[in-house]
């Protein structure tokens, strides 16, 4: 399955709905990935072929969302994007974490199998 571009009302409906939620409520099924990412940016660029691998690698265990922060500039503020690409964890268990910067897939593929696929007895 491809990475899933996603609109702000997608998020909503999907992932989170900041607008009727104050704490934190994952809505989707599944551990997620989201790459807040922009067109002109090179590593932006390095790391959508990884993240479509991945996707592919990990159907039907995890779900990878793009948010483009040129065009979904409300999502970008809410969750205060200043550097791209920025990736928004979410595992297993509902935790969301956000890391900054490029990641090489080695370090991708050990944050899907040690953190969002991994649950918390």
């Amino acid at each position: 399955m491809p990475t899933i571009q996603m609109t702000t009302q997608d998020f909503k409906e999907k992932v989170f709905n900041y607008e009727t939620e104050q704490d934190w409520k994952y809505l989707g099924q599944l551990p997620a990935i989201i790459d807040f990412y922009a067109d002109w940016c090179g590593p932006c660029k390095m790391v959508a072929p990884i993240l479509e691998e991945l996707s592919n690698e990990y159907e039907g265990r995890i779900v990878i969302y793009k948010i483009n922060t040129d065009v979904e500039q409300e999502l970008s503020y809410v969750f205060g994007i200043q550097s791209i690409p920025t990736m928004l964890f979410i595992g297993a268990d509902r935790e969301q974490v956000m890391q900054h910067g490029a990641l090489p897939k080695h370090v991708f593929r050990q944050v899907i199998e040690e953190k969002l696929l991994k649950t918390t007895v």
